[in-house]
């Protein structure tokens, strides 16, 4: 049986002293150390950029926690080989030629250029030119290359469904760049983290790095707040080389499994309310087909009712993401003849579902699986019947197919 892959994994980062990308890399080794030889054979592959870096991961104690860091090096001799030639920077479109042409998996190569892309609009912001024409000093250097390289090949091999992120914390003071002096957060920094929620915990220094900052904006694009049960799983702690005062200067990654076979609560919905007496059942059934095919609008439904001096309408209940309420209501006021409306937000909860293929004879059909607390139930889509010779015919390959995808599911 053919089966929708269910989500499964989630990660959650607890920027306990901040981030950096050896940090972020040290973290998720120390969760599943089985990845860490995956991560040599790629930087072997990462081209002119990493020739000659080599690196390895070593525990490490602070007094408080045990955890792990995350070190490359380089030979002296190899590098005259990186595409800088030995000056202090690098231009941000030789770093992402040298990436498209290089061996790395195709998806490493996507997150990687999507990380220092995010780091090179900052920079543009900062300094007021085209992405195009940046030029990176720290970010560019080797290490900084291959923290990133790395951190997209866990990204790829973890394979999470949803990362979430702790509140930040912004630190304060001043660190030195190749720009000069510059505030905690520094500009580019303080750029990749708008938006996030922070923390001023009062431990001042640089608390979280370019490279950390891009490594979380780019995550943070698919971040979604799970509320379904789920099993936590493991964690790992990701050091970084700075002591800081009073507090572990490292990252923490936390591990859940989403849990099947529960009621899920799946946050709010939207739902929309009006009634129509003034519309031909033609015209309605037109304009509420246009409503169900809306961007997120989940289910139309319609019911008779009596209205004033005993009129026969219809009763309009929309269901829809809240995130796009507005824009369904005047869908509403568009494709029908109502002048006003009602709307409203209600908590939800939902079985776990997924959607099969099984084969009855040569008859291809799909099933919809729910997980209800007692166990599988089964449904055959009835389209998919349609074309059966007669009822008798339709009722067993319906029983067939529910019986077999229910025996099947894993």
């Amino acid at each position: 049986m053919r089966m929708a892959e269910p989500l499964k994994l989630d990660l959650h980062l607890d920027l306990v002293g901040g981030l950096s990308g050896d940090m972020f890399v040290a973290a998720l080794i120390d969760l599943a150390p089985d990845l860490e030889p995956g991560i040599e054979e790629t930087l072997r592959r990462g081209g002119r950029l990493l020739d000659g870096v080599s690196c390895h991961v070593q525990k490490h104690d602070d007094g408080l926690i045990v955890g792990r860091r995350f070190i490359v090096a380089r030979k002296e001799e190899r590098r005259t080989a990186h595409p800088n030639h030995g000056h202090d920077h690098v231009d941000w479109r030789l770093i992402r030629s040298e990436l498209e042409g290089c061996d790395l998996a195709p998806a490493v190569k996507r997150h990687a250029i999507g990380i220092f892309g995010l780091l090179a609009e900052a920079e543009a912001r900062v300094h007021g030119r085209a992405a195009e024409d940046v030029s990176f000093h720290e970010v560019g250097a080797w290490d900084s290359t291959a923290d990133i390289v790395a951190a997209a090949h866990l990204i790829e091999a973890t394979a999470a469904s949803n990362w979430t992120i702790s509140p930040v914390p912004l630190g304060s003071g001043r660190v030195q760049t190749a720009h000069g002096v510059l505030p905690v957060p520094a500009p580019a920094t303080a750029l990749l983290l708008e938006g996030f929620a922070t923390v001023d915990d009062g431990v001042d220094g640089e608390r979280v790095t370019p490279t950390g900052a891009a490594i979380l904006r780019y995550l943070a694009r698919d971040s979604a707040r799970i509320e379904a049960p789920r099993r936590l799983t493991g964690s790992g702690f990701g050091f970084g080389s700075r002591r800081l005062e009073g507090i572990s200067n490292c990252a923490r990654v936390l591990r859940f499994e989403r849990m099947v076979g529960f009621l899920q609560t799946a946050g709010n919905v939207a739902i929309i309310e009006f009634e129509v007496d003034d519309q031909s059942a033609e015209d309605l059934a037109v304009a509420l087909d246009r409503l169900r095919a809306a961007k997120g609008v989940y289910d139309v439904l319609q019911t008779p009712a009596f209205g004033k001096k005993g009129r026969l309408l219809t009763s309009i209940r929309v269901l829809t993401d809240p995130a796009v309420v507005d824009e369904a209501a005047a869908l509403c006021f568009d494709e029908t003849s109502t002048i006003g409306l009602r709307h409203r937000l209600e908590r939800r909860k939902m079985l776990p579902r997924e959607t099969g293929v099984v084969n009855v004879g040569e008859r291809a059909v799909r099933v919809k699986i729910a997980h209800r607390p007692a166990g599988l139930s089964a449904k055959a889509e009835v389209d998919d019947l349609a074309d059966a010779p007669d009822r008798l015919a339709r009722e067993a390959l319906r029983q067939s197919a529910e019986m077999q995808s229910v025996k099947e599911k894993p």
